[in-house]
């Protein structure tokens, strides 16, 4: 398997958005949350990999998310079974360039990228709003308010967030709960893979 170095390597080969690279490392610290939640703490490298690595192609080819992931993993190296992960999360979704991402979630694993990737977005815009920037003080309570205000964040589809829940067979309020805290228990490990990482300019204080 590509090492979590390789993996990193790979993304900023074609990532070098700072808001791209904050977000590779945030679901990277949310599913590697998950695998130890769930009970795959074997897996746990595994899956942050796949959290690292799922939107490798987003910044270049955006009207082919999910499409030219599969020709620039394997360029990089990486597992056919890992390629199927990072495609599985646009499921359903139709693209820029018209065409709808067939690959289906199978594995836990693959379900909880889907359901969290649009998620983790949601909840660090509601961090933002916050006068703490943090998540650490956020309550469920408060993220639902954000959550059902059709305005706030409209780029995170609620459609494939309620989705990646029925996929899990999720209530979405344990969705919503399980992920917030994900986010609240690696916030500093975030903030500090984020400073490490970039070249002396900080890429985001808080996720």
């Amino acid at each position: 398997m590509i090492t979590r170095d390789e993996a990193f390597d790979l993304l900023k080969k074609y990532n070098k958005d700072s808001f791209h690279i904050q977000h590779a490392l945030t679901v990277e610290a949310v599913m590697k949350w998950y695998a130890k939640e769930l009970g795959y703490i074997d897996d746990e490298e595994y899956w942050g990999i796949v959290g690292l690595l799922h939107d490798i192609d987003f910044e270049l080819y955006p009207d082919e998310h999910c499409l030219k992931a599969p020709e620039l993993l394997k360029n990089g190296g990486v597992s056919d079974d890992i390629i199927h992960a990072v495609c599985s999360h646009g499921y359903g979704i139709t693209v820029g360039n018209g065409k709808t991402i067939d690959v289906e979630p199978v594995h836990e694993m693959e379900k909880v990228l889907f359901a969290a990737d649009e998620l983790t977005g949601l909840i660090g815009a509601a961090a933002l709003m916050r006068p703490s920037k943090s998540t650490k003080d956020m309550e469920l309570k408060s993220l639902k308010k954000k959550y059902k205000s059709k305005g706030f964040a409209a780029g995170c589809s609620r459609e494939v967030i309620e989705r990646g829940a029925d996929q899990l067979g999720w209530e979405l309020d344990e969705l919503l709960e399980m992920t917030l805290k994900a986010m609240a228990d690696t916030e500093d490990i975030i903030n500090e893979e984020i400073a490490l990482n970039s070249n002396g300019d900080l890429i985001g204080e808080n996720i």
